[in-house]
């Protein structure tokens, strides 16, 4: 089994071959270390794009808009990713952001997660009827993985999900007040051996 350094480092280099970067190409080798970390298939279709990018033109977006229509190519998923990884700190007050035509869309799901991370909130992924939940770049949520990923996803929308907590205040407040019965009284002995100065003073 190929280790993650591995697999990081060897994609780095392939992606280097196909024509991006070094930067650009080490941006790929995190983001397919990440989806083989997941238990998803990035070498595969990193392959596959690769493969497709001989003889295929795939378009470039470098400025993330509200809403962001393809021309006659689709996306590329690799500098639309890293377009969206740079630019996050200003996008994600747009609250939901459209794409229209992107190769291979499970290739800019990994920046999407790594997003996720940088910005503290959760990311919510919807493309052709399939919805995908980013946790903070720790874990993916979908009922879509036992599926094969499309080469193009049609319309991708991208939801920024503001934190909140996922229980009543009644609910909070029931808990804390059982955790109460934990906390011990203060005696004059433990004021004696606390944090500040005692009953000797050496200065």
């Amino acid at each position: 089994m190929k280790s993650l350094s591995e697999i990081e480092m060897t994609v780095k280099r392939a992606s280097r071959a196909a024509g991006f970067s070094w930067g650009i190409s080490e941006e790929v080798g995190k983001s397919i270390r990440l989806l083989e970390l997941f238990g998803l298939p990035g070498i595969r279709n990193l392959n596959q794009y690769y493969e497709d990018k001989k003889n295929q033109k795939f378009e470039s977006l470098n400025l993330i808009n509200k809403k962001n229509p393809s021309s006659t190519q689709s996306f590329c998923p690799i500098i639309l990713g890293v377009s969206f990884l740079d630019q996050i700190k200003t996008i994600e007050s747009q609250n939901k952001i459209q794409f229209t035509s992107v190769a291979y869309p499970i290739i800019f799901l990994s920046f999407l997660s790594r997003a996720s991370e940088v910005i503290g909130k959760k990311i919510y992924m919807k493309f052709d009827k399939n919805k995908i939940l980013l946790n903070f770049n720790l874990n993916i949520y979908s009922n879509f993985f036992n599926q094969e990923f499309p080469s193009i996803a049609s319309n991708i929308d991208v939801e920024f999900i503001e934190n909140q907590d996922n229980f009543t205040q009644s609910e909070w407040q029931n808990l804390y007040k059982l955790s109460e019965n934990t906390f011990v009284e203060e005696s004059e002995s433990l004021k004696q051996g606390g944090a500040g100065a005692g009953l000797t003073d050496n200065d």
